[in-house]
């Protein structure tokens, strides 16, 4: 939403003015006319003919030295696609289904070396091939794989020669850190892996974030306790806001943290676009041994940063550390996606689309479209005309008829926000090296939202997000009301019940809608982990056939709102939700 902007000099934080009267690149104001924002993530065209989009990746960003004498992987991805994303090359395939139209060749190699060699099914995903990290003297600039694939002529209807195609991936190999954490990305599965924040030593885990964007100056500057308060409640990150006005209690802080165990995600929001201020803030946090990953620009499609800050300042940040990814929240629908994207490792959306007007502006007094206006939850659409269900008790805008174009916000636009990222990542061929997380809504009462979500909405948020492949749950704000903060405690001290299934690289995800449950499905063997939420405020009833399930052997490993089960279905209150694991017979 339109703010203040900061410029820092020497360390010192100077009100710039405010910003450039648009968001998202839209005048929003009466006074202002309808001018197209432009700068929309363009639509592939659409191919006749079948296209592979071969591609690659190193398994771990980064490998480490210590890591040289353990088999290192290279992910293959071997789509057939019709649209023509980046990459995807015309390939001729026999009649007959793709299971049976043969394999790739795939070579692996690096300066001119093989380091594997092995054949590939075509439509793979992160297919891995194992290699030998030996000979590979680590530095701290990423070496390219050359990645080539053939299909031979045999397999082809329309070619009398061979098809041959080409991929390139970063391939780090760092030096052992001598005084500083490392938190490596497992591109099988998009998780972060690390060791305990404590810095006492202890294997690298699969980590799912779960924590709040926390206010420092006037809470945690005075509150060193509710840092403890927030491990035992479940809580395994804290993204400290800034500014920092006390350094003396900034550091205590980040001591406390650490020893209790708690991961941090530092903020840059105000000068990741001033060279010295980042150098400063990163070679001072980073040997911190709870460093979990950095954070870039705050909203910056929003605010139109230069299309090129975020890519700047990955670039800066990665020659001063390379040892912890970079992230950063985009706001926009859809404005310069790939340019703010291009510059991050975790891409988090923020769709705040409760107790505000998601059509009509209620701070500017006017309409919001694709190409003008401001309502706190851009280009978001209304709930569907007549659907009742979907309107909270909550709610001041309508009673027993909901109009077209009614302006309640739907749960919807948070798993649409979230899945069309994660489309964008496989157009740009990003699908591997970079991460979705989600950022739930966790105030109101103020400028565009006119009510604060209750707790049960909070977790429909969250789970809208995951069910998309959203691997990491950052709300905004904390200090919040305290029943949001024991429903996303609750939640956060089930997560590591159901998140084996998540990174489970072998599990696949599935996704239904049951009227208005939203539900996936991740399998793996003979167990089943389902999480469901209900975005109706209405009591709704889910069979486990509808998700391809017999019932047998279930286990509710988490529940909000009312819950209730049986051995042929569920059924969840309103905006009630619920983990499960469910045995095959």
């Amino acid at each position: 939403m339109p703010r203040l902007t900061f410029v820092v000099l020497g360390g010192i934080q100077l009100l710039a003015g405010v910003s450039a009267q648009t968001w998202c690149n839209k005048h929003y104001m009466a006074s202002q006319p309808v001018v197209p924002p432009g700068g929309n993530f363009p639509i592939a065209a659409v191919s006749k003919d079948p296209l592979l989009a071969f591609r690659c990746a190193a398994a771990i960003k980064p490998y480490l030295e210590e890591d040289v004498g353990t088999p290192a992987g290279v992910l293959i991805d071997s789509p057939v696609v019709y649209s023509e994303i980046v990459g995807a090359q015309p390939i001729g395939l026999p009649a007959g289904p793709l299971s049976s139209a043969g394999k790739l060749d795939v070579t692996v190699s690096l300066n001119g070396k093989t380091l594997v060699n092995a054949l590939v099914p075509l439509n793979a995903s992160a297919y891995e091939l194992s290699f030998s990290l030996g000979g590979i003297t680590p530095q701290m600039t990423p070496y390219n794989l050359s990645c080539e694939a053939t299909y031979p002529a045999s397999n082809s209807a329309s070619s009398s020669s061979p098809q041959t195609y080409s991929a390139s991936a970063a391939l780090s190999v760092l030096p052992n850190p001598t005084n500083s954490s490392v938190t490596k990305m497992d591109l099988r599965t998009g998780a972060l892996l690390a060791k305990p924040a404590t810095g006492l030593g202890g294997e690298y885990e699969p980590i799912f974030p779960i924590g709040f964007y926390t206010t420092f100056d006037g809470y945690l500057s005075t509150n060193l306790s509710a840092v403890d308060t927030l491990k035992k409640q479940g809580f395994n990150i804290i993204h400290i806001v800034p500014t920092f006005a006390n350094m003396t209690a900034f550091e205590m802080v980040l001591d406390r943290m650490q020893e209790v165990g708690m991961y941090l995600m530092y903020d840059m929001r105000f000068t990741y676009m001033n060279n010295t201020s980042v150098m400063e803030q990163v070679n001072s946090i980073k040997y911190r041994p709870n460093l979990l990953l950095w954070y870039t620009g705050d909203e910056p499609d929003g605010t139109s940063d230069p299309l090129n800050a975020t890519s700047i300042a990955y670039d800066l940040i990665y020659s001063l550390d390379g040892y912890h990814p970079v992230s950063l929240v985009l706001n926009c629908q859809d404005y310069e996606w790939a340019s703010y994207t291009a510059g991050t490792d975790i891409v988090m959306q923020d769709v705040y689309m409760i107790g505000n007007n998601v059509t009509w502006s209620n701070e500017w007094n006017t309409t919001c479209t694709p190409d003008y206006g401001d309502c706190g939850c851009d280009n978001c659409f209304s709930i569907p005309a007549g659907d009742s269900a979907a309107v909270s008790p909550n709610s001041t805008y309508y009673g027993s008829t909901v109009p077209a174009n009614s302006g309640i916000g739907s749960y919807f636009d948070i798993s649409d926000r979230v899945s069309s990222f994660k489309n964008r990542l496989e157009v740009m061929g990003w699908e591997r090296t970079k991460a979705v997380w989600t950022v739930p809504q966790a105030f109101g009462s103020a400028e565009y939202w006119m009510r604060t979500p209750t707790g049960e909405e909070w977790v429909v948020q969250s789970i809208m997000g995951i069910n998309q492949g959203a691997l990491g749950v950052v709300p905004w704000v904390d200090p919040n009301p305290e029943y949001i903060k024991m429903a996303a405690s609750a939640f956060a001290l089930s997560l590591p019940k159901f998140t084996s299934y998540i990174f489970n690289a072998a599990s696949v995800r599935s996704n239904y809608l049951v009227g208005g449950v939203d539900i996936a499905t991740w399998a793996a063997g003979i167990e089943t982990l389902v999480l469901a939420t209900n975005t109706d405020y209405v009591t709704s009833k889910v069979t486990w056939r509808d998700i391809g399930l017999s019932g047998a052997g279930v286990e509710v490993v988490y529940t909000s709102g009312s819950v209730e089960t049986t051995g042929n279905s569920f059924t969840f209150g309103s905006v009630a939700s619920a983990a499960f694991v469910v045995k095959s017979k």
